[in-house]
């Protein structure tokens, strides 16, 4: 059969319609997933096009999957983090939506608390058990759209269901028309894709769920569910781990529209933020991310990542305030108490702090050429250099016009008389079994004890500009 595709302006030929396969024994794909060895990468070398959709965003589950793995947030720990992903998003709604829990007397509480600040953008979004008490609870709280649950490999799907494929697609596919009995907009979670029969259930599955669409009038959006982590972006990867090829088969084979394709990653095997990119690239309009990637097992995509992969795949932040990212960090450190592994790119306290006394050497005459951009206009953090053993004169000189904030032709050299001073300090603590770096607060009483005049006016011109 031809037809006209208008989303390629080309006639394309359709010679098999996927229908679903109810197979008597599950499809464990055990060449691939043995239980007892790492699992394995296949290749059949088949390349499917990029096809980036004209707009893409960042959906949130920092209050859902996100509370998964840590101890819960307090009702005013949600509403100040709801609050700094609004002002991170932007005007333009760059991070779309959050999504929620209901059931307690405090998720409720928390979503009437961030519901009456007004905002368009994140949208808040549920998560429930199919139930029709459930779907109610979503009526009653005014909320427009939930995620749903629908387990789609055959591990989940005979293992823990302990169903058939054809009984679970019905049971599914009855859960979705109830939400939309209900007036609840259905987002369906196709959990644990990459280890399911992709054309033999989820894209007759998702034909399905197109069909009920269309009936209803009703946008209906899939969730694309890496639970494991095993996704794999390398171009010519075989299914079930193909990122691109999961991607192209929801809108090629099960014609769902590329807005209401969401890809949901985990970072068990260190994929987790290519693989959303690759998500985008090959026709996802929302990848799902939380905050600092806090998830489930390994976590989740780190939202601050997306946001920078965002910048790198567009040319343009859309509105994101990216210094934001900082405020959210030092949320988490000081008023959660959450301890932020100190090289996480973007967050961590050292993550633009070099200890190489070459690499100061460079940042002393241009930072650019050892930062990756500008971290102190872009992120409100401006780089350092951490003081000890390999630092050298460079990487002192480069913490004294840090730390007092010299510009322009303030700043000192490596060849000046403090750091001189200062240096020769160093190397006596060093000498005598010193092993840790030097903090700011005792390098900067011994610049004190060393060169107090100097110290004095270095410190003056500080306090000006704080």
């Amino acid at each position: 059969m031809l037809e006209f595709s208008k989303r390629t302006n080309t006639l394309e030929q359709y010679e098999y319609k996927y229908e679903l396969q109810d197979v008597e024994e599950p499809h464990l794909y055990r060449t691939l997933y043995k239980y007892d060895e790492p699992p394995k990468i296949p290749f059949n070398h088949r390349h499917v096009p990029m096809r980036m959709p004209d707009e893409i965003w960042i959906t949130d589950t920092t209050f859902r999957d996100g509370q998964q793995s840590r101890e819960p947030y307090t009702v005013e720990q949600i509403v100040h983090l709801f609050k700094l992903l609004h002002k991170l998003g932007g005007p333009n709604g760059m991070i779309r939506q959050t999504e929620f829990f209901l059931y307690s007397k405090k998720d409720k509480e928390a979503v009437a608390r961030c519901q009456e600040l007004g905002y368009q953008y994140p949208e808040i979004t549920a998560w429930i058990r199919a139930t029709k008490s459930d779907f109610e609870l979503v009526k009653s709280m005014g909320i427009a759209e939930t995620g749903i649950l629908a387990s789609c490999s055959d591990y989940h799907i005979f293992k823990k269901l302990k169903v058939t494929r054809r009984q679970a697609m019905d049971q599914f596919l009855g859960i979705v028309k109830e939400a939309l009995a209900e007036g609840v907009r259905p987002r369906v979670h196709l959990e644990d894709l990459t280890r399911a029969d992709f054309y033999g259930f989820v894209v007759p599955f998702c034909i399905a769920l197109r069909h009920l669409s269309e009936e209803s009038g009703v946008p209906i959006k899939v969730r694309a569910c890496d639970t494991m982590g095993y996704g794999v972006s390398y171009p010519g990867v075989a299914l079930p781990r193909s990122v691109p090829g999961i991607i192209y088969g929801l809108w090629h084979h099960a014609g769902t529209p590329h807005e209401l394709i969401e890809w949901h990653g985990h970072n068990d095997f260190y994929k987790v933020v290519v693989n959303a990119g690759t998500a985008w690239l090959y026709g996802a309009s929302a990848v799902n991310c939380t905050l600092l990637g806090i998830g489930e097992r390994t976590g989740n995509c780190p939202l601050e990542a997306m946001v920078f992969e965002y910048a790198g795949l567009r040319g343009t932040l859309n509105g994101m305030d990216t210094t934001v990212i900082t405020e959210i960090a030092e949320y988490y450190e000081k008023e959660l108490g959450y301890q932020i592994p100190a090289r996480t790119p973007f967050v961590g306290q050292d993550f633009n702090v070099t200890r190489s006394g070459i690499h100061a050497d460079g940042l002393l005459k241009d930072e650019e050429i050892y930062n990756i951009f500008d971290t102190e206009r872009i992120l409100n953090r401006p780089v350092k250099v951490a003081v000890g053993e390999h630092s050298g004169l460079a990487g002192v000189a480069h913490w004294i016009n840090s730390y007092f904030r010299l510009q322009g032709d303030e700043r000192i050299d490596k060849r000046d008389p403090a750091v001189v001073k200062l240096k020769e300090w160093i190397d006596d603590q060093i000498q005598d079994g010193r092993m840790t770096i030097f903090g700011d607060s005792e390098l900067d009483q011994a610049l004190k004890r060393l060169m107090p005049e100097t110290w004095t006016e270095l410190s003056a011109r500080k306090k000006e500009r704080e």
